[in-house]
């Protein structure tokens, strides 16, 4: 069996099993606490019909796609900066530490009173979250880059753009990546909570109306659904594009 036959198998034996875990789960609770994988499937089907489920769907991939775009072009341009800048470090090391450690449920209140229930205070109550790791983890990496690469750009007398293209950015890749595939698994979670609190469509929006009915198979659907989009998302787009960008790295033996 080739190793990639092999991954596959072992994937939906993975998936098997949490189905069972969860059919035998249900049974024990009763369908009103954990209803059944086949209700769960029935609700999301409905959903799918009326077309609810795909118009939620969009409008929360839209908020996630904005906000990570815009933590991740910020946080990346200044862990760039305090990675090659000892002032910049020290000035934006604390501010960077607090942000990191504010729960983000303060910042979407603090975005919704200051900013009023609207999306932009939402977008950018999310990025906000989201830009101290990206800033982190690109300052780690830009530390450390290989200075005699940077010795080989001055003898060749590279301008500072044509240094950060070909010497600065192709070794923060795995970083970068590393910051993009962490990001976007807390990014769509926290765009939930912005919509459960303040948005009147997206996914988070119907979690919380679901709750108000205690209506878990509509939970689970809806939760499901979206968990199934980003797992598309990382597995058809950000793998490929980390292989596409690296491939120039070598590979381990």
């Amino acid at each position: 069996m080739t190793g990639a036959r092999r991954q596959f198998v072992l994937r939906v034996a993975s998936l098997a099993i949490i189905v069972l875990v969860w059919a035998l789960g249900a049974m024990a609770a009763g369908p009103r606490l954990l209803p059944s994988p086949l209700a769960v499937l029935s609700t999301m089907v409905e959903e799918a019909a009326s077309g609810a489920l795909f118009l939620n769907i969009a409008i929360t991939l839209v908020r996630v796609g904005v906000a990570f775009g815009i933590a991740m072009l910020a946080g990346t341009a200044l862990g760039i900066l305090m990675g090659r800048s000892r002032t910049a470090d020290d000035l934006f090391d604390l501010p960077l530490i607090v942000l990191l450690n504010l729960p983000a449920l303060v910042i979407v209140v603090l975005a919704y009173i200051w900013a009023g229930l609207t999306e932009t205070a939402a977008i950018l109550a999310v990025a906000i979250n989201k830009f101290p790791n990206t800033a982190v983890t690109v300052r780690e990496g830009t530390r450390a880059l290989d200075r005699g690469l940077d010795e080989v750009a001055q003898i060749y007398k590279f301008d500072r753009v044509k240094r950060l293209r070909h010497v600065v950015l192709p070794q923060l890749v795995p970083f970068i990546a590393a910051a993009a595939r962490s990001g976007l698994s807390l990014v769509w979670k926290i765009v939930l909570v912005v919509e459960l609190l303040g948005r009147p469509n997206g996914v988070g929006f119907e979690i919380g109306t679901a709750f108000q009915l205690f209506d878990v198979a509509r939970i689970l659907a809806y939760a499901l659904a979206f968990v199934a989009v980003i797992v598309a998302i990382e597995f058809l787009m950000v793998q490929p594009f980390e292989r596409r960008v690296t491939r120039w790295r070598p590979r381990a033996a």
